[in-house]
């Protein structure tokens, strides 16, 4: 069962942050966006689709977009090809209007190719169009993101930053695994992906499959939901998500930002770094190492110098921007040799 916060959450970026984010758990927002101009033209529930297409050509900046084009074989499920080498289906630069005049003329048409256009950024493609899909917990600077296209199903991914997912045409489908499943996915690449994350080879596969095993401890774990034009999903950074478009026209409007950020670097860096540094050391020193994360990083026990007086905690104290820039010179400068 997936949570739905109570309306008082919504209310502005600080209140969502604690009361939902915190929980580190999705969250669904029935109507969240219900009065975003681009829905309010429509003469029946979910039949928004003109009023959503004459925000995108008011705002066009006229750019091109890279446009992800499937053969009818596959489905329109977006993945490797069988060698994994290559990818199942070609991309193509075209000019926004094209590519969605291409898109809205093709969708009924049986046997066609499927077309997807992603992550089109607000401030590229449509800029001020930000200003007609606010919503008040979402921070004012974070700007939103659009995926157009038919069906389709994006691969099972995740993010490293926190996501609000609003449909604005269509339906959606959700499938979500927590950041702990993560072994029994069976990930993929991380240097040679669809469209930046790895992505799950075994999501979405026939139970049973031979070639992932562990998949059966995974697959009764999975929260589905589906979304209707103006719902809103929460999804926290390293969930996994597989997104299913199941209309002829699909629109996603999603918001990513990272709510417990303390200054410019990110986890996943540092998790990068930890790789090089300790990944392909002997295991008797890799758990000598883990207890180290353990009792400066993850803290499962609290404060690693709880026992003494706040202000002796030198650069192990709160996170000021005085010790958060003591602790980064000395590691550029670790970084540089010094």
């Amino acid at each position: 069962m997936i949570h739905e916060p109570p309306a008082g959450a919504l209310r502005d970026p600080d209140h969502f942050r604690t009361i939902v984010m915190e929980r580190g758990e999705p969250a669904i927002m029935r109507g969240a966006a219900r009065d975003w101009a681009m829905l309010a033209d429509r003469t029946a529930p979910g039949e928004n689709l003109a009023g959503v297409i004459d925000q995108f050509r008011r705002f066009d900046a006229g750019r091109l977009a890279e446009v992800f084009v499937g053969k009818p074989e596959i489905a329109a499920r977006y993945n490797y090809d069988a060698s994994m080498a290559g990818f199942n289906f070609d991309r193509s630069m075209i000019r926004f209007d094209d590519a969605l005049t291409q898109i809205l003329a093709s969708a009924s048409e049986p046997d066609r190719p499927s077309m997807y256009m992603g992550s089109l950024a607000a401030e590229t493609y449509f800029p001020g169009i930000e200003e007609t899909t606010r919503l008040p917990f979402v921070p004012v600077a974070v700007r939103p993101r659009f995926w157009i296209g038919h069906p389709s199903t994006v691969a099972c991914h995740y993010d490293t930053m926190d996501n609000v997912a609003c449909v604005a045409v269509g339906r959606r489908r959700f499938t979500l695994f927590p950041p702990d499943a993560i072994e029994d996915l069976y990930v993929g690449p991380i240097d040679h992906t669809l469209a930046g994350q790895p992505i799950s080879l075994a999501v979405g596969s026939e139970p049973g499959d031979p070639r992932y095993p562990k998949f059966a401890q995974a697959r009764d774990r999975a929260l589905v939901v589906e979304l209707d034009p103006g719902d809103a999903l929460y999804i926290p950074k390293l969930w996994w998500h597989q997104v299913e478009a199941l209309s002829e026209v699909n629109v996603l409007v999603n918001f990513w930002w990272d709510g417990f950020a303390t200054g410019p670097d990110q986890p996943y860096t540092a998790m990068l770094m930890s790789m090089l540094a300790i990944a392909e050391r002997p295991p008797a020193e890799r758990e000598a190492w883990r207890a180290w994360f353990d009792h400066y990083v993850f803290r499962p026990d609290g404060h690693p110098l709880s026992f003494l007086p706040v202000e002796q905690h030198g650069v192990l104290g709160a996170q000021s921007k005085d010790n958060y820039a003591r602790i980064r010179t000395l590691v550029m400068r670790l970084l540089r040799g010094g």
